[in-house]
């Protein structure tokens, strides 16, 4: 399928062809009749893309920052290339369209053939079909057009704005700026029984306001006037900022123009330095008004479809979705006289050189139209596959195309002389097709099965979120390739058992991404221990918060950090120690934990991990005790070694996790057939250990690990 895409790095904007989304990532299928560009948040981006370095960081001051403490911790290079990493990931464009039903899930209350209008960035692009998750959709009215459908994310915007600001019918509404949220939030508060003043520098939007049912318009100089005689001499009841501008002029006119003790809403990207003395003598109140309604960026509500109950929350998201539309219906809003041009999906190009202001020309509403398309493909050829021959290459598919596998996996898999990348699959397909690209695999796709039924793919790469591991997993051994899994390999112990099962057969391995005992400070620590036992271990993890809202922390996605994140430092102790662990026990949280780990060999390791510490003071740090010699292992650059009184030291300019080794162990078992870097029985032992440790948090209780159950089936 085609989709608009700009490259953050060099802001070159391209109709690109990409595989169709995957059926899964939402909850209705949806082929794209007709698009709205934004010319507010579309145009801000687009612009920002096309700024140098130079001019990004000046704009985003916040990512600099991020930057430069990922830099203290991790070193330079590190910082660097995950820095180069995000610019070059490209940026799908738009956020309001609507389209035709292909599919809709059972529990979304939607059916094919049905016209529906889809909001949201990354789910209601600028792209011939969308996966669009069920509350980010509303059912179109009959006699509502498509194009006219298309407006719907700025008209929730509008109306969120219009809801903030609690108009009452009869009173005076103030609208500056006349854009497409202007002219909108202008008809909603008419609609609403309101007279309303709008207020622009443009005299043809003004004019357009006004033939739009606003009661009167004007220039913001002739604004204080024109609001006296509308109210009588008593000023604005509400005043609605929709300007979008980076002086805070708007926000000091509203205050000019609003009565006392009266409603200011921010719904515009203005300048917000609010002048003291005309907000402070009417005592005004200041809002901000955010996207659409409740449920905006809050994964229950948007990724897992978990509403908020009516009774509690009249006007959500997708409610203002529908109440938009069923005032278009009722031509209480009208948005056919605020379009100025339309362009083909192929010509998008020419609409964002409009917008940006590249032909002079003026405009308001721009709308991307759409062919009636071909049934979607969700896999792209993109260079020939030439499968490497047998007993000298591996050909692999990477499943997952995040930060991780973008800026990890892929990039040291193509290094690696022999392995063929012969596809790359992500759920939206956009991700996909730029890592292909990227690195001369033979397909993108959203097709997981499929990549892993094809014929010149030996092994499968998974590095999807967490709670399909274990599905994706046992179905590529059951598809007969080997698998590297990024880590947890599974968040319960039944998808342990489906994995133990699909390998039962000895044919095909597994490894999971426990780099760190590939790191070589690790090897050199571990060549130094040779046969010594039994060790003690103190490993302290400076974690860092996860970021609100985090897939990480949910249970059901991500597993919590015990699960997604301890068993990197379980797995080290159990290589250090020469056997898996046996008995744990564990006190804290999910974030804040102490945990005490025995091992077969009677090593013991205490883990502290800690969400609370300095996110700019080192990470990881291993001491080790045990037969004559004591080891401090520091954040992966240092490792002192001390015994007999003797101290040696060893030092990596730039930190190495051991990402890169580990791929190449793995690659070389499945060249060789050799049996995989890290037994599966370890990986077993492991994973459990991790659930033990969430037990024993929960329950206070020391567990037991026992692989045997799973092991036998």
């Amino acid at each position: 399928m085609r989709q608009v895409v700009q490259s953050y790095r060099s802001g070159e904007l391209s109709v690109q062809d990409v595989p169709a989304p995957s059926r899964e990532t939402g909850g209705v299928y949806v082929r794209t009749l007709a698009s709205l560009v934004s010319a507010g948040t579309e145009k801000a981006a687009y612009d920002l893309a096309k700024k140098s370095l130079l001019g990004k960081a000046r704009e985003r001051p916040d990512l600099v920052a991020k930057v430069l403490q990922k830099a203290s911790r991790d070193g330079v290079v590190a910082a660097a290339k995950a820095a180069f990493a995000k610019l070059d990931a490209p940026l799908p464009l738009g956020y309001s369209c609507a389209g035709e039903v292909l599919e809709a899930a059972g529990d979304t209350g939607f059916a094919s053939g049905e016209l529906v209008a889809c909001a949201g960035a990354r789910v209601a692009s600028h792209a011939e079909f969308n996966a669009v998750p069920k509350h980010l959709a509303a059912r179109v009215p009959a006699g509502v057009s498509a194009e006219d459908a298309a407006f719907v994310t700025l008209g929730a915007i509008a109306l969120q704005g219009v809801r903030i600001g609690g108009p009452q019918l009869g009173e005076r509404v103030a609208v500056i700026g006349l854009g497409l949220v202007g002219q909108l939030a202008a008809q909603i508060a008419r609609a609403a029984g309101c007279s309303v003043l709008g207020i622009d520098l443009s005299p043809s939007r003004a004019a357009l306001a006004k033939e739009l049912g606003a009661d009167a318009a004007c220039s913001p100089d002739d604004a204080e006037a024109a609001m006296a005689r509308l109210s009588g001499g008593r000023g604005a009841d509400v005043v609605l900022v929709c300007a979008a501008t980076e002086s805070s002029a708007p926000v000091e006119l509203a205050g000019l123009l609003a009565r006392d003790r009266a409603r200011v809403v921010s719904v515009g990207d203005t300048g917000l330095s609010l002048p003291r003395r005309p907000y402070y003598d009417k005592e005004l109140s200041f809002h901000l008004s955010r996207a659409y309604g409740p449920g905006r960026y809050d994964p229950e509500y948007e990724d897992h479809g978990h509403d908020y109950p009516i009774g509690y929350v009249r006007w959500t998201l997708q409610r203002n979705l529908e109440a938009f539309l069923e005032l278009i219906a009722k031509k209480q809003v009208r948005v056919a006289p605020l379009v100025t041009h339309r362009f083909p999906i192929e010509r998008a190009a020419e609409a964002y050189t409009l917008i940006s202001g590249g032909t002079g020309e003026p405009f308001l509403g721009v709308l991307l139209t759409y062919p009636n398309s071909a049934a979607p493909s969700r896999s792209i050829t993109l260079h020939k596959s030439d499968r490497p021959e047998h007993g000298r290459g591996v050909g692999v598919a990477v499943v997952g195309a995040g930060a991780f596998a973008g800026g990890v996996l892929v990039p040291n898999l193509a290094k690696i002389a022999g392995v063929r990348i012969a596809d790359v699959v992500s759920a939206r397909g956009l991700t996909a097709r730029h890592l292909a690209d990227k690195f001369g695999a033979a397909r993108a796709s959203t097709d997981a099965a499929a990549a892993w039924s094809a014929a010149d793919v030996d092994a499968v790469v998974i590095a999807t979120r967490h709670d399909k591991h274990a599905a994706q997993t046992a179905a590529a051994l059951r598809a007969g390739k080997h698998v590297f899994v990024e880590k947890p390999l599974s968040l319960d112990v039944a998808g342990l058992r489906d994995i133990a099962a699909a390998r039962r057969d000895g044919k095909r391995e597994v490894m999971v991404g426990f780099n760190r005992r590939f790191a070589p400070l690790a090897q050199e620590l571990k060549k130094a221990l040779g046969a010594r036992a039994p060790l003690v271990m103190q490993v302290r993890v400076n974690a860092g918060p996860l970021p609100p809202g985090s897939w990480v922390a949910d249970p059901a996605e991500g597993g919590g950090r015990i699960v997604g994140e301890v068993c990197h430092f379980v797995d080290l102790c159990s290589y250090l120690a020469g056997a898996p662990p046996v008995r744990v026990s564990c006190e804290g949280d999910d974030e804040n934990l102490v945990a005490t780990l025995r091992f077969g060999d009677g090593a013991v390791a205490s883990l502290t991990y800690a969400a609370g510490g300095d996110p700019a003071a080192p990470k990881e740090r291993l001491e080790l005790l045990g037969g004559g010699l004591s080891a401090v292992l520091d954040d992966w650059r240092e490792l002192t070694l001390s015994e007999r009184g003797e101290r040696k030291v060893a030092r990596k300019f730039v930190p190495d996790k051991g990402h890169r080794a580990e791929l190449v162990a793995w690659v070389q078992s499945l060249r060789d057939a050799a049996p995989p870097p890290i037994a599966f029985e370890s990986l077993v032992a492991t994973t459990l250990a991790t659930f033990a440790l969430r037990e024993s948090l929960e329950t206070g209780e020391t567990r037991a690990v026992d692989v045997g159950d799973v092991l036998a089936g």
